[in-house]
């Protein structure tokens, strides 16, 4: 079986490199072919993953980290989905085909199950956010530890922990918008 992230990823570079301009509308419409993939079954699926995953987080921030990564990956594709904006705004194509190019080579470095749609879900929402709500990632307001949170100040948005998981595999943090905030 060919692995469906790898194809996706492929299949937008595709796409990419035989247009000239890069619309938002053309994005979105690409996220959603592979966003209708996506069933309750592999949402239900990926929320029990982020339990999983932050059973390591602290206790006290447990909840907020679970909620924020379900809002962040699986609510997105939901939006993805209803979205019928219209994007006219024009994507830099260089920075959305390394954006993929980054995503696609966390995904070949990292542990991933080929037949969980996670992976999947987690590349959707961060292109749509990144380069169609031109927001970050993690929402304005997402806990982290110490008590810090991603936050907009002046039209541009801070994350706390940017700098220092920029190179941790399978993070987006190198795709996404949001600067450094000052500790």
């Amino acid at each position: 079986m060919v692995d469906e992230y790898l194809k996706m990823c492929d299949d937008f570079l595709d796409i990419i490199s035989k247009h000239e301009d890069i619309t938002g509308n053309l994005v979105r419409d690409m996220l959603k072919k592979y966003a209708s993939t996506i069933s309750v079954f592999d949402m239900m699926s990926a929320s029990a993953q982020i339990i999983e995953e932050n059973k390591y987080v602290q206790e006290s921030y447990r909840k907020d980290s679970e909620k924020s990564y379900v809002e962040i990956f699986i609510f997105r594709v939901k939006d993805i989905m209803t979205d019928s904006k219209d994007y006219q705004k024009i994507i830099d194509k260089k920075d959305i085909a390394d954006a993929i190019e980054t995503l696609k080579s966390n995904y070949i470095n990292g542990t991933q199950d080929s037949q969980s749609k996670t992976p999947i879900m987690g590349c959707l929402a961060s292109i749509y956010t990144t380069f169609i709500l031109e927001e970050p990632i993690h929402k304005v307001g997402t806990p982290f530890p110490g008590s810090q949170k991603v936050e907009e100040k002046n039209g541009k948005f801070y994350c706390p922990v940017k700098d220092s998981n920029i190179d941790t595999p399978n993070a987006v943090c190198n795709i996404c918008l949001a600067e450094q905030s000052d500790i």
